[in-house]
């Protein structure tokens, strides 16, 4: 009987992410590459690991190190052009591959420090990824408004498994230390398929996630938000609370906030912290309110198919549109339109739940 060990498995499951990344365009623009490069490198990687694990292919290792700091690098690269209004050129992110070049000279000339190495490019890499989550989902400006969310979550996955390797390579180096590595096989091979199955999932909702239109200039530097709105910021969430109305941007599919922010000329930061104080809700949750009117009002009024309006409302996921219609209005579209056909409810954006069913 073959033997086929289970990073295989996870290989074959990377791959179909990958195909379906390349064939819907998650990849493929400038902005979104590094995620399907890193999850290439996610697919490589499993495949490594179960020649190593599976068959003892011991002369596979010194890929598996390299390829371990590059996943490193690009998993910062992509969620960092999430943050951006304009992705960095591929010559600034240069400095990025110097921990895998590193990696190389030393599997080559002295293997010893490789380890620490590895284990320190993790570790910082993971700090840097959580560093970038600090403005929450607002601070995905990149972000389709549909999807930052799901972005953010991905963020925070991705530097948890970061963290989580490093910590699983000072285990194995204690085991060695005590047990000469009994246990090492063992931990790489289930750490490490659970990590990246995890990661290549997290990298595949990130691009997707991701706006295809880049900005063309980039905006000053962000501010500190505080609890309490100012003049400025109410009569920044009066002009944006006209613009959508007047222009229905919330019907634009591609929306993030880096778009929202070119036309009010503003810095994206300026708006989110204006949205925060005023609204106590993010962006994304901003807009998708009035999204969720729209469709309210759609259901009521209309025979429209719920996916056909969904579409027609900004949102492009089914369950992102699910989770949103259930967070605003605590029942489900079908529902709502069994209960309201043939009234037009209002729904006014606000800071408190958004309960508008008839009774």
């Amino acid at each position: 009987m073959i033997f086929v060990p289970l990073p295989f498995v996870v290989t074959l499951l990377l791959v179909i992410l990958l195909v379906r990344m390349v064939r819907y365009g998650d990849g493929l623009s400038p902005e979104k590459r590094p995620f399907l490069i890193l999850a290439a490198l996610y697919a490589l990687q499993s495949v490594l690991i179960g020649l190593r694990w599976g068959y003892d292919v011991i002369a596979l290792v010194p890929g598996q190190a390299v390829l371990a700091a590059l996943i490193a690098a690009f998993a910062w690269i992509g969620f960092s052009n999430l943050a951006r209004e304009t992705p960095v050129s591929w010559l600034r992110l240069s400095p990025h591959l110097l921990p895998a070049l590193l990696v190389t000279v030393l599997m080559a000339f002295w293997r010893e420090p490789v380890g620490l190495v590895i284990t320190i490019t993790f570790a910082f890499y993971g700090i840097a990824l959580f560093w970038l989550a600090r403005h929450g989902p607002d601070g995905l400006v990149s972000s389709r408004l549909d999807g930052a969310l799901l972005s953010y979550r991905s963020l925070l996955i991705t530097g948890f498994a970061l963290l989580a390797s490093a910590v699983a390579d000072v285990v194995i180096s204690l085991d060695f230390y005590r047990t000469g590595g009994a246990h090492a096989g063992a931990v790489v091979a289930i750490g490490n398929v659970i990590s990246l199955l995890a990661l290549g999932t997290a990298a595949a909702v990130a691009s997707s996630s991701q706006s295809a239109e880049p900005a063309p200039t980039p905006q000053p530097p962000t501010l500190v938000a505080t609890s309490v709105p100012t003049e400025e910021d109410g009569a920044i969430a009066r002009a944006l609370d006209h613009l959508m109305q007047s222009r229905q941007l919330y019907r634009d599919a591609e929306l993030n906030l880096g778009r929202i922010a070119r036309r009010m000329n503003l810095p994206a930061r300026r708006v989110s912290i204006a949205v925060n104080r005023v609204h106590g809700a993010s962006v994304s949750q901003y807009v998708n309110d009035f999204r969720i009117r729209a469709a309210c009002e759609m259901l009521a009024t209309t025979d429209e198919p719920v996916t056909r309006l969904m579409f027609d409302c900004g949102f492009i996921s089914k369950s992102n549109f699910n989770r949103e219609f259930l967070r605003v209005t605590g029942i489900s579209p079908s529902e709502y339109r069994r209960r309201n056909k043939g009234n037009v409810a209002v729904l006014q954006p606000s800071s408190e739940p958004m309960l508008f069913m008839s009774p």
